[in-house]
């Protein structure tokens, strides 16, 4: 099920749960999202909800809707969505539990879809000895790891790093690893489309050998940037 939250200047004021097929926005009273501001128009906006797809359309409005900050007449909302009436701003939120299954189909390889012999020899080629041994037997213990997606339509969702291998990106385009070791997590270039398209960290490109992250770190993988988080 999807959500709105309504705020203003930062300031949440109400949540909605998306569970009708149809909602207006606007100042008058007989919206079902009641805006009680001269900026907003009597009938605004409108949401429509078709099966798991939500649809918003300007209804001609005075000031116009906008959505992450572009004016629109129709779009198609995504998680995390900004849509702004006026002086106030709703935030399209979908249930966590649906939008992280489908994130992780979508970036997490599962281990019948990895390249195996490329992220051996990734993984293999960069850890020293010492973090071999301790791979087998359980990784010492670390802070606690995450990964926040920044941008597209998964943006906000969140994965915890517990396992020791982590594989991510989309076979054919870009693949990575992140490795759970001894002095902490590191990225590892495994395989792509073109021999230099390598992830990207703060900007700048891993090259062949792992990278270690650290707190606030900015990856570039497939096309999506994610943040990665310690503690």
């Amino acid at each position: 099920m999807a959500r709105l939250i309504l705020s203003l200047d930062g300031q949440v004021m109400a949540e909605y749960n998306m569970n009708k097929e149809r909602y207006t926005i606007g100042r008058l009273p007989d919206n079902d999202i009641r805006i009680d501001n001269p900026a907003v128009s009597g009938h605004h906006s409108l949401i429509i909800n078709i099966l798991n797809d939500s649809f918003l359309e300007d209804l001609n409005s005075t000031n116009g809707t906008y959505v992450n900050g572009k004016l629109i007449k129709k779009h198609a909302l995504q998680h995390g969505d900004v849509i702004t009436c006026g002086h106030h701003q709703l935030r399209f939120v979908e249930d966590d539990s649906a939008q992280q299954d489908e994130f992780e189909k979508t970036m997490v390889i599962q281990p019948s879809a990895r390249p195996v012999e490329k992220l051996r020899a990734a993984v293999a080629g960069e850890e020293p000895t010492a973090t071999r041994r301790t791979l087998g037997n359980g990784v010492p213990a670390l802070k606690k790891a995450r990964l926040q997606v920044l941008s597209g339509a998964f943006a906000g969702r969140e994965l915890e790093l517990t396992k020791t291998l982590t594989t991510l990106g989309r076979p054919g385009v870009q693949v990575a690893a992140i490795t759970r070791r001894s002095e902490g997590y590191f990225l590892v270039h495994v395989d792509a489309d073109t021999a230099e398209n390598f992830p990207q960290v703060n900007g700048l490109a891993i090259g062949a050998h792992a990278r270690k992250l650290v707190d606030n770190d900015v990856i570039q993988l497939a096309g999506v940037k994610m943040g990665f988080f310690e503690g």
